[in-house]
């Protein structure tokens, strides 16, 4: 039982959950809940540590037994310590340090008539959480992010997507709009979602896939990216709306072009 809030093992927790760099030096991060932790585990993701509450083991034993059968090592921790740890406002008592997934897909990888969502300087966690959670429900092949999208492996973004952080193949790219043109110039549809100059989405079609760009939640994409798409798109809007949150945007998007845009047709 660890009861000291100043063990080396909980501060460590502590520095995964607030520090993206840190997260990224020890090639680690942390999942916090019963259900983060067992999609983890059953997504075959290697459990570096496991701790939990008493309280925890003797309401989820199921659950603690899949654990504590897979963690490389494991430890119980007072209420107290648990919620140092934790960054929610009701801990369930079970949190995991993952070793960082192998994310080496490239875009060597993509395949020609698959469906992508590529999304530049996400910045809100709970966006990108939700938004690789739409991206897994609607059976999207990959993700690609520019590298200055906010960290996929903050506490926010993995509880946002519901574990999809855990099983949607992740590309995450450093010239992300040299890349976006070499998916263009290689023949894939690249679709820039933009307000100007663009095209309604009900007015195409994706019987062959494509990849579909998402930008900055204030600033939309940048114009060399927009540049480097074969199309421009746009969802119409009505009333006096002038734009959507980013993944209620994304979402309808990916629906569409996922669907090749034959259920957004009105």
């Amino acid at each position: 039982m660890i009861t000291a809030k100043d063990n080396e093992m909980v501060k460590n927790v502590v520095k995964l959950m607030n520090s993206a760099r840190y997260r990224w030096e020890k090639r680690c991060f942390a999942a916090e809940g019963v259900r983060l932790c067992m999609d983890g585990a059953l997504s075959g993701a290697a459990i570096q540590q496991f701790f939990y509450t008493e309280a925890a083991q003797q309401k989820y034993a199921r659950e603690f037994a899949v654990l504590h059968e897979k963690a490389a090592f494991s430890a119980a921790v007072s209420e107290a310590v648990f919620k140092k740890m934790s960054d929610t406002m009701a801990p369930q008592g079970f949190l995991c340090v993952f070793s960082m997934l192998d994310k080496t897909h490239k875009m060597c990888t993509i395949k020609k008539k698959g469906c992508y969502a590529a999304l530049e300087n996400i910045q809100d966690p709970s966006n990108l959480g939700t938004i690789l959670r739409t991206a897994e429900a609607l059976g999207m092949d990959g993700v690609l992010l520019s590298d200055d999208c906010c960290d996929v492996y903050a506490p926010k973004v993995v509880r946002g997507s519901m574990g999809a952080v855990f099983r949607v193949p992740l590309m995450i790219e450093e010239d992300f709009t040299a890349v976006i043109r070499s998916l263009t110039d290689s023949g894939i549809l690249t679709l820039a979602s933009t307000p100007h100059e663009a095209k309604d989405i009900s007015q195409l079609s994706f019987p062959e896939g494509g990849v579909m760009l998402i930008g900055n939640e204030g600033n939309g994409l940048c114009a060399e990216t927009i540049a480097a798409c074969r199309e421009r798109v746009r969802i119409p809007m009505k009333g006096r709306a002038e734009s959507l949150n980013a993944a209620a945007a994304a979402a309808i998007l990916l629906y569409c072009l996922q669907n090749g845009n034959t259920v957004c047709d009105s």
